[in-house]
């Protein structure tokens, strides 16, 4: 299991067991060891994570974080941990000051379901009040579980993480601010939109009446670019599906170039046609020979097979019951075939009947 289903997997059973999860212990245990485990850390290693780690805070002796995750012998990611249930904004200042005691270089701050991951990008050696990454276990996106995997043991890079944490954070809280200004636009919002449309004053009235359809406008821009994705994916999907029905038809018409019918068949196929004219009438008889096998239908419908003949190796005569399940029929040459003429006389009159 990669590392993506790992972590949709979590959050699926995260899910199912929150009405469980009463403690801060409890989630500890069901939801942040787990996670860190996915991570690729060994909980059970204190040299991998180390848990209740002293965090000495000047005259405070004794101060404890969550666990840490440690790196060279030295603190790397310090994580502490809330109840499920629990608002995350309160608590940053706890974690704020272990971070400046400590080598570490990365904070993550959880309460099993959302987690913040935080750096010293204003201040060196000073944690942000930011977080520069967060993301929620149940509504966790593709890109997100991307740059989350930069953490995992495996990828764990501190100058890797570093370099893209300042972008990661200037994003989100531009996208935070984008959200807000399209659900509610400020006056400044709509005085600048305004202003590339509108030649005219902007007075109270004009911004009260641009109001509502700026907000349309980026609805229906919204709307748009998902229907053109969608409308791209459709087509790609289409593509594929040509490509593939392509491909069939080209390996069915390799396959076919391959059988030769050969005269013993034709001649088993002549004996068949004779044991039935007293049935039916001789020109709804038809054959198609395959690679395995050589067909003998009704109507010229695969679906009305009369009986299949295999001559290659073991002679066989092989009749569908109704279920179309073989019964198949020994025969030490093409001649006995009539010997089965009854049998074949049925078949047809059962096919006969459909």
């Amino acid at each position: 299991m990669d590392f993506k289903d790992q972590i949709l997997q979590l959050a699926v059973r995260a899910e199912k067991m929150l009405p469980q999860i009463q403690t801060e212990e409890a989630t500890k245990n069901a939801l942040i060891m787990p996670f860190i485990q996915i991570m690729g850390y060994d909980v059970f290693n204190p040299f991998e994570v180390n848990p209740e780690f002293v965090a000495d805070i000047g005259i405070k002796k004794g101060e404890k974080v969550d666990y840490a995750i440690m790196k060279d012998g030295e603190p790397a990611i310090l994580i502490e941990c809330k109840h499920h249930l629990e608002n995350l904004d309160p608590h940053n200042s706890q974690l704020f000051r272990y971070f400046h005691t400590t080598k570490a270089k990365f904070g993550l701050l959880s309460n099993g379901m959302t987690y913040r991951f935080y750096t010293d990008l204003v201040e060196k050696n000073k944690m942000d009040t930011t977080p520069f990454f967060e993301f929620k276990l149940s509504e966790i996106k593709e890109v997100e579980i991307a740059e989350l995997k930069k953490f995992h043991k495996s990828y764990f890079d501190v100058e890797n993480i570093t370099n893209t944490a300042s972008e990661l954070k200037y994003l989100n809280e531009l996208k935070i601010i984008l959200n807000k200004e399209i659900n509610a636009p400020s006056e400044n919002f709509i005085a600048f939109f305004t202003k590339q449309v509108y030649p005219g004053v902007l007075t109270s009235k004009i911004k009260e009446q641009f109001t509502p359809i700026i907000k349309r406008s980026f609805a229906q821009l919204i709307n748009d670019i998902i229907n053109d994705r969608l409308k791209s994916a459709l087509n790609q999907e289409k593509q594929k599906d040509a490509q593939e029905a392509i491909k069939i038809e080209e390996a069915q018409e390799n396959a076919q170039s391959n059988i030769v019918t050969t005269e013993e068949e034709l001649e088993g196929f002549y004996i068949v046609k004779s044991i039935l004219r007293q049935s039916i009438d001789a020109k709804r008889i038809t054959y198609r020979d395959a690679q395995s096998y050589f067909a003998i239908l009704l109507d010229d419908n695969n679906r009305k097979t009369i009986c299949r003949l295999y001559l290659d190796h073991k002679k066989h005569l092989a009749i569908l019951d109704e279920s179309k399940k073989e019964i198949k029929y020994e025969i030490s040459g093409i001649d006995e075939i009539y010997k089965y003429g009854d049998i074949l006389i049925k078949t047809v009159e059962r096919l006969n009947k459909k």
